[in-house]
């Protein structure tokens, strides 16, 4: 088992493809991938908070403070138009960025003419940021508007803030930062590990069982004196060896880029945090990791050793990625937590642990019922793995 396995990862290490897929594309496609989505995210923001917008306004005349205002402010420019039904057609020919149709009731105290529904016509399709830069001005005359209502009615500064607000829940958090910020984030780090994790063991797995067949290299593999079970097992460590490995080194080169690139406020946060989880968790999340591995790895054996070809293989793979995300999304569901029943559920049972190993609110004793489960799936899925390979007409398919 031990030669084919140290026979098996020679292969690997000498194939560039598979160094590629497991080191270079980790260290730095992927932090140069999420550095420019960052880039044009952060300047598509930027264009469009300092965009000027081009606007018309009907019905300017009851409303003399907006249209001030919007005329003085150096994020708008006033357009004139001829008639009141031409809004819509300039707005589409993207003469117009919006505009505002203020009814007659406005110019009216608010106590005599009531609710004033001042309509904004727009296209709101896309990133253009216009009705949140609009509030700013619109927010000041709800409140002078709010302010001269209650002048009228000679209400104090304390009975103004009970009218508005009647209740007010003054919430107490009794979780500290590191189970805050856990469960916002905690769900975030299994789904990244667990597809980098498939995705490092897809092409070893793809290569050693569809990639012998179609190079010939199975049957001289097959006639040596080594058992079958042996040669199976040397091939699903070295496959799960290749999907830890990968995993390991994104998170790692991701964590080191951010650190890198982040501002002075982005790092004190990341080292708070990471100070905050213990040493004996990181070691926990890494052991419940290799399980992980082992069902991917036999998973995708089997299927590699099943496919007639290599891009056979590939199109099995790929169904097995839609296959492992759902428990991972089940593990993010409000509910679903680390007790009864959910302990038990392969993949979901470690994405639940991880993020309560991130909170700090791990029940150690779950570690069990993870690792019982886990391991039987992927003892499940080798023996089946060892039964395609006894199968003549299986691998000769």
């Amino acid at each position: 088992m031990w030669l084919v396995f140290r026979k098996e990862l020679m292969e690997l290490l000498r194939d560039r493809k598979t160094l590629f897929f497991m080191i270079a594309m980790p260290i730095l496609l992927f932090p140069l991938i999420i550095g420019v989505v960052g880039f044009f995210t952060s300047k598509a923001m930027d264009e469009a908070q300092s965009k000027v917008l081009k606007y018309s306004i009907v019905g300017a005349q009851y409303a003399p403070q907006i249209a001030d205002a919007l005329r003085e402010s150096d994020d708008f420019k006033l357009i004139e138009t001829t008639a009141d039904e031409e809004l819509v057609a300039a707005i589409r020919a993207e003469t117009l960025d919006f505009a505002l149709r203020i009814p007659d009731n406005y110019a009216k105290p608010l106590l005599e003419g009531g609710q004033a529904k001042v309509e904004l016509v727009l296209n709101d399709a896309g990133l253009n940021m216009i009705q949140q830069r609009l509030n700013k001005i619109i927010d000041e005359e709800i409140a002078r508007k709010r302010k001269q209502a209650f002048s009228e009615l000679g209400l104090a500064d304390l009975q103004q803030d009970a009218l508005l607000e009647p209740v007010v829940i003054d919430k107490q958090d009794v979780a500290d930062k590191r189970e805050n910020w856990g469960e916002k984030v905690g769900g975030l780090v299994p789904y990244i590990l667990f597809i980098l994790c498939l995705q490092g063991a897809m092409y070893p797995a793809t290569d050693m069982g569809a990639g012998e067949k179609e190079r010939g290299t199975l049957e001289t593999l097959l006639i040596s004196p080594i058992e079958r079970h042996h040669l199976v097992l040397g091939k699903f460590f070295t496959i799960a060896l290749a999907g830890v490995t990968s995993a390991l080194i994104t998170v790692a080169s991701m964590a080191i880029w951010g650190l890198v690139l982040g501002q002075g406020m982005a790092i004190t946060f990341v080292s708070e945090f990471m100070a905050s989880i213990g040493a004996i968790d990181f070691v926990l999340m890494f052991l419940m990791l290799i399980p992980i591995a082992a069902i991917f790895a036999s998973l995708l054996l089997s299927l590699s050793v099943y496919a007639r070809s290599f891009k056979e293989a590939q199109s099995y793979m790929g169904a097995v990625v839609f296959v492992v995300i759902m428990p991972i999304i089940l593990a993010t569901l409000p509910g679903v937590d680390l007790d009864g029943g959910w302990a038990w559920v392969p993949i979901t049972n470690v994405a639940l642990a991880i993020k309560e190993l991130i909170k700090g609110t791990m029940d150690y004793y779950a570690l069990i019922a993870i690792f019982a489960s886990t391991v039987a799936i992927a003892g499940a899925f080798i023996a089946f793995s060892i039964f395609w390979f006894n199968r003549e007409k299986v691998l000769f398919r």
